[in-house]
């Protein structure tokens, strides 16, 4: 397993995992993310807004291997996720 599905599993169940395109993408516009991880496979014109916007907040951009079939059931999630954010820590 990659260092990235570990870093994501240490979130999960914790507020600071942000799951979904427009939760992540609502993060990101308010300067809160600190990384965004992007399944293997996501929409070419969603992949596109979110490279765009995370150049423009300076956020790194982490391309997984896996693709979002299977980053749904790393978040324990039961559906499809293709955009995981991490937002900032509030300390």
């Amino acid at each position: 397993m990659s260092k990235e599905v570990e870093e994501i599993k240490k979130y999960v169940g914790t507020e600071r995992l942000i799951v979904g395109f427009n939760e992540v993408m609502k993060k990101l516009r308010s300067n809160e993310l600190e990384k965004i991880f992007i399944a293997s496979n996501p929409k070419e014109e969603l992949l596109k807004d979110m490279e765009y916007y995370s150049k423009l907040a300076n956020v790194p951009v982490v391309k997984l291997d896996i693709p979002n079939s299977e980053l749904g059931p790393v978040c324990k999630k039961r559906f499809y996720v293709s955009f995981l954010g991490i937002s900032k820590s509030k300390e």
